[in-house]
């Protein structure tokens, strides 16, 4: 029994690791698609995010509800992330943003991926609050971890 148990426990982890790594396009084709299909995925992001930097910089009016929907979602997205940039289009010549370093630094740019599902985790939990300060603050943490990804992953 202790043996299955070794034994699973290794062929788990050995599935996240292969999992975590990314995978090479194998085609032209292949890696437009995965591109345009991640675009959207940072498309959707953004649009979550420009009401709340409204909110948080007074252009757009408070409301905490619509802090916690947008929340919600920029935290939905952010699991989805590993997932729809795990194709490496790097090889091929794609309409693209993202920099190389998003496959070779795989485990720096999760880690970003993370900071922003816990930021936004955050921002969710505090906005279901109504407290219009704490909300601020936490779309502000949402944001840092918004730039630091783009500060180190998208061209410029």
């Amino acid at each position: 029994m202790k043996t299955l148990t070794k034994t699973l426990a290794v062929s788990a982890v050995s599935l996240m690791v292969f999992s975590a790594s990314a995978q090479v396009a194998s085609s032209e084709k292949q890696a437009a698609r995965a591109t345009e299909t991640r675009q959207a995925v940072f498309k959707l992001l953004g649009a979550n995010m420009g009401p709340l930097g409204g909110m948080a910089r007074g252009k757009v009016p408070f409301d905490a509800q619509l802090a916690e929907k947008h929340a919600t979602r920029i935290n939905q997205l952010s699991l989805m992330i590993g997932d729809y940039t795990a194709l490496d289009t790097s090889k091929f010549k794609t309409n693209t943003e993202a920099l190389d370093k998003v496959w070779t630094d795989r485990a720096s740019f999760e880690k970003h991926i993370n900071d922003l599902t816990d930021a936004s985790a955050n921002l969710m939990k505090v906005a279901a609050s109504g407290n219009e300060g704490e909300i601020k603050k936490a779309i502000g943490g949402v944001g840092k971890t918004c730039g630091g990804c783009h500060d180190n992953f998208k061209k410029d």
